[in-house]
C-alpha cells in the first residue's frame, strides 16, 4: 500500500489485525513484538508495520497524520540487524521509505512463516515466553495453551494424557450406556453400537488398551468417570451453579448468594443436569420434558442456546487449572465462565472452523450431537437468538487472567413498544445492526465498538461506518480520546427520542441515563461523584493505612490497599487516584495493569469496556 492508502485505511477503521503504525523514533522492543506476531500468527499472511504516521490527540475520531522519521538509513540498518539476531531463525522483512511531501515514512512489510519454521521467538525468552501472537490490534505473549496451533504434530493432546491412579473401575458404567444411547438416536446402525465396553473406550482414546489392566485418559476419567473417582482424582472438576439476587456481584459471603450448587459427574451426565438446573430458573416459557434433552419452548431462551454454552466451556475449557466452571444466573443474564482463553481471535469467534484443547472429549460431543458442528456453536447460538428476538452472545476472552466467559441476556430484544421508539429513528434510515445497538444502548447506557461487533457480526470497517454515522446525526456521542478509551453515550436525538416516548423517563429517579444509577443495575451509583470515597464505611484500619502510606510506599503495601478498597466498593481510576493522592497515569501504570494481569481486580462492568462508569472490583478468589 502507498501512503495515502494507508492513511485512509487507519482514518477509517484504525490499526487491526494487520496494520500497526508506529512513532519509530527508534527500532524497539513494540516494533520486534509486532514482526514477531505478524510471522507467527496462522493464517494471517502477514502484515505491515508503518514508521512515521501517528494519531493526533485531540480529534474526534482516530486522525492519523505522517510525522517522518529521521535518519531513514540507520533505522533499516537497525531493522534487518535485529531481525536477524533477537529470534531463533533470522527473519528478511521487505522494508521500503516511501517520501510524503517533505517528510519519509518507512513500511515493514512482514511475510507469515511457513509452519516448518513456526514459532518463532526471541531466543533471550525462548518458549513459550518468547513467543507472541497477533490478536485484533495487540501483540498478546503465548501461553503454553497457544502452543499446539505452532505444530502439525503436537507431543500430546493433554486430554489424551494418561491417569496414573486409576483404573477400569474408575468407569461408570451408566455414562457409557448414555453415549450408546445417544449415539443410536444418531445414527442406528453405528459401528460403535458392536463394540464392547472396553473396546469402546478404547476407540474413543478414554483408555489407554483395551483389557482390564488399563488406565483411563483424562477423557476417559471426564467424560466417563465416577463422582467418587472425579472427586478423589480431580476435586476442582465440577460445575458450580450460583444464583445471584440482582444483576450484579455481590462480594459479602454473607449476602452474596441467593442460593448456590455445586454439581459433579461424569461430563456425559452432567450435560442434562446442568441445563435442567439452570432451565428452572429461566423464565416462564422455557418447558423442559423430564428426562429428554430436547426444547418444547418457542419462546423465551432458546434451549439449544442454553445447551450449547454449557457445552463450550466443557470441550474448551483448560483442565490443566484446577478451578471449577463457573455458571452465574442474575436476575437478567447467565454467565459461563471457565478456565482458558479462546484460541481463537475475538473478531474470529462464531467463523467457521474450530481449535480445542481437548479434540478428544470435543469429538464426543459432536459425534452425539450434544454440541454443534465444529466451529458454527457460537453461528448458531447467534441465528437462535436473533429468531427469538433476544440479543446476541457477548463474550470476553482474557489471556491475561486465562479465563473465558460467554453472557446470555435474558430479556427479549424488541417488543411492539420498542418497534414505535425505534421509528423516531426512520429519517436516519438506519440498518437492523444500527438499531439492535440502541437497544443495548438503552439498557446498559453505553456501547464500544467490540460489544457492537458482537451484538452485530460486523466487521471492524462496517462498525465504525455505523457508528460514525449515529455520532454525525447526534443520535449517540462520543466519549474517549483514543482508540483504547472510546466509548458511545446516548446523544441529543437518543435522549429527544426517549422523552418524546416517554415524558417523564428523564425526570424520574429510575432513569439509568440520569448518572444517579448504575445502569446495569439499577441501583444507586456510588461512583457518581456524589459520594466522598474516604466518608463511607471503611474501615478505621484501612484509613490509618491509607493515610501513612507517604510518598514512597512500599508497592506491595499499595497494591494490598487497592485489593482491600476494590473489595470493599469499586473505584474508578481518579476516585483511586484521588484516595491514594496520585496521579491517575502513575496508579495505573504501576498497580493497576499489573493487579489487572494477576486476576486480582477486575472490571466493574465488563460487558462493555469502555463504560463512562467503569470502575474496578477485587476478584473472587478461586
Amino acid at each position: 500500500m502507498r501512503a495515502k492508502e494507508i492513511i485512509n485505511q487507519l482514518n477509517t477503521i484504525d490499526e487491526h489485525t494487520k496494520l500497526e503504525a508506529k512513532k519509530g523514533s527508534a527500532i524497539d522492543k513494540s516494533i520486534m513484538e509486532t514482526i514477531n506476531s505478524f510471522s507467527n500468527e496462522p493464517n494471517l499472511k502477514g502484515g505491515l508495520i508503518v514508521l512515521g504516521i501517528e494519531k493526533e490527540n485531540n480529534s474526534l475520531f482516530p486522525s492519523y497524520v505522517v510525522t517522518g522519521v529521521s535518519d531513514t538509513d540507520k533505522l533499516q540498518s537497525d531493522i534487518a540487524t535485529q531481525c536477524a539476531s533477537l529470534f531463533n531463525i533470522p527473519i528478511r522483512p521487505e522494508v521500503e521509505v516511501e517520501k510524503v511531501g517533505d517528510k519519509n515514512i518507512i513500511k515493514i512489510k512482514v511475510e507469515e512463516l511457513s509452519p516448518e519454521k513456526k514459532p518463532l521467538y526471541f531466543k533471550n525468552k525462548g518458549i513459550p515466553n518468547g513467543i507472541y501472537r497477533r490478536i485484533g490490534s495487540t501483540d498478546q505473549r503465548c501461553t503454553e495453551d497457544d502452543l499446539p496451533i505452532f505444530y502439525a504434530n503436537p507431543l500430546e493432546n493433554y486430554d489424551a494424557s494418561i491417569i496414573e491412579n486409576s483404573s477400569i473401575e474408575d468407569i461408570n458404567e451408566d455414562s457409557i450406556d448414555l453415549y450408546r444411547k445417544y449415539i443410536k438416536k444418531v445414527k442406528e446402525n453405528a459401528e460403535e453400537l458392536e463394540f464392547d465396553n472396553l473396546e469402546l473406550l478404547y476407540a474413543l482414546n478414554a483408555i489407554d488398551k483395551p483389557n482390564e489392566n488399563c488406565k483411563l485418559t483424562l477423557t476417559g476419567l471426564l467424560v466417563f468417570g465416577k463422582k467418587i473417582s472425579l472427586r478423589r482424582i480431580l476435586p476442582m472438576c465440577r460445575v458450580d451453579y450460583i444464583r445471584v439476587s440482582g444483576k450484579e456481584w455481590v462480594e459479602d459471603p454473607e449476602k452474596r448468594f441467593e442460593s448456590t450448587l455445586d454439581m459433579r459427574g461424569s461430563l456425559i451426565e452432567l450435560l442434562p443436569r446442568a441445563i435442567a438446573t439452570i432451565a428452572d430458573d429461566l423464565p416462564k416459557g422455557f418447558y423442559l420434558p423430564e428426562g429428554e434433552l430436547q426444547s418444547k419452548t418457542e419462546s423465551g431462551l432458546p434451549y439449544k442456546v442454553l445447551r450449547e454454552a454449557i457445552v463450550n466451556a466443557f470441550i474448551h475449557r483448560s483442565y490443566k487449572v484446577n478451578s471449577p466452571i463457573q455458571i452465574i444466573r442474575y436476575s437478567n443474564r447467565i454467565e459461563i465462565t471457565n478456565a482458558g482463553f479462546s484460541l481463537k481471535s475475538i473478531e474470529t469467534i462464531g467463523e467457521p472452523g474450530s481449535l480445542s484443547r481437548n479434540p478428544h472429549i470435543a469429538s464426543i460431543f459432536h459425534d452425539t450431537n450434544l454440541a454443534e458442528t465444529k466451529g458454527t456453536g457460537i453461528k448458531s447460538m447467534r441465528k437462535l437468538l436473533s429468531k427469538s428476538q433476544m440479543l446476541p452472545p457477548t463474550f470476553e476472552s482474557s489471556h491475561s487472567s486465562n479465563t473465558f466467559t460467554l453472557r446470555l441476556l435474558l430479556h427479549h430484544l424488541i417488543n411492539e413498544h420498542d418497534h414505535i421508539w425505534l421509528s423516531s429513528f426512520d429519517e436516519f434510515q438506519l440498518n437492523d445492526e444500527q438499531k439492535t445497538a440502541l437497544i443495548f444502548l438503552r439498557e446498559v447506557g453505553a456501547l464500544d465498538n467490540q460489544s457492537y461487533r458482537q451484538l452485530t457480526g460486523v466487521s471492524s470497517f462496517q462498525s465504525t461506518t455505523d457508528l460514525r454515522k449515529m455520532v454525525n446525526t447526534a443520535i449517540i456521542e462520543q466519549k474517549g480520546n483514543s482508540k483504547k478509551h472510546t466509548y458511545y453515550i446516548p446523544g441529543k436525538v437518543f435522549l429527544a427520542s426517549l422523552e418524546k416516548d416517554q415524558k417523564d423517563y428523564l425526570s424520574g429517579e429510575l432513569n439509568p441515563l440520569s448518572g444517579n444509577l448504575d445502569p446495569l443495575s439499577g441501583e444507586l451509583n456510588p461512583l457518581s461523584g456524589n459520594l466522598d470515597p474516604l466518608s463511607g464505611n471503611l474501615p478505621a484500619e484501612l484509613k490509618e493505612r491509607i493515610s501513612t502510606i507517604g510518598k514512597r510506599a512500599n508497592p506491595e503495601t499499595m497494591e494490598q490497599i487497592i485489593i482491600d478498597l476494590c473489595a470493599i466498593n469499586e473505584y474508578k481510576l481518579s476516585e483511586l487516584a484521588k484516595i491514594l493522592n496520585r496521579r491517575e497515569n502513575y496508579i495505573s501504570d504501576n498497580y493497576i495493569n499489573k493487579l489487572m494481569k494477576e486476576g486480582k481486580i477486575g472490571f466493574s462492568i465488563p460487558e462493555v469496556l469502555n463504560h463512562p462508569n467503569q470502575a474496578y472490583k477485587t476478584l473472587k478468589k478461586k
